[in-house]
């Protein structure tokens, strides 16, 4: 199995996303890895290696072939959004025009506090999750940002009161 372009092929140009390989199954080991890195994505390869019991190499090339899987999309850090002023936070529900999904997702995107959105089947189209600093920022979010887009055609907001994540960091592996 070849790792670059076929022969003859020529290279893809600079900042071209190059295509993703199909699914493949994970084994426990990479189940393992994939669950010490959610807790802990700043976990070095050395420790990995230890908690799974297998080498340095074979941790760092099953990283490597996890991200370029696609199935690691990203490092980051886990934000308590109180803490960093976004002390309101919201699910909001849309029900959208027919079609019109990926026009109001780059709109959605551009939201301030935007965090999370997902096109959904059943009563509404979109659930969408924001942080806004306090209610009346939420507010305007809501009524002026979202209404005022045509392809929106009604929302409905459900206030967030506490947020307790599964994938703890302080959690045991």
């Amino acid at each position: 199995m070849a790792d670059g372009p076929e022969e003859g092929a020529a290279p893809a140009p600079v900042g071209t996303v190059r295509p993703l390989p199909p699914p493949r199954a994970l084994d426990a080991i990479d189940q393992d890895i994939l669950r010490m890195l959610q807790k802990d994505g700043r976990a070095s390869v050395r420790s990995v290696a230890e908690r799974v019991h297998v080498s340095r190499a074979n941790a760092y090339a099953r990283i490597n072939r996890l991200i370029e899987d696609g199935v690691i999309r990203g490092f980051g850090a886990r934000i308590d959004q109180e803490r960093a002023g976004q002390g309101t936070s919201a699910y909001i529900t849309l029900k959208i025009v027919q079609n019109s999904w990926r026009t109001v997702r780059e709109r959605l995107r551009a939201l301030p506090g935007a965090s999370h959105l997902a096109l959904v089947g059943g009563d509404f189209d979109v659930l969408m999750l924001v942080h806004a600093p306090d209610n009346r920022a939420l507010r305007e979010l809501v009524l002026t940002r979202l209404h005022s887009m045509p392809e929106v055609l009604s929302t409905r907001t459900l206030l967030v009161f506490e947020v307790e994540d599964i994938d703890s960091p302080n959690s045991p592996v």
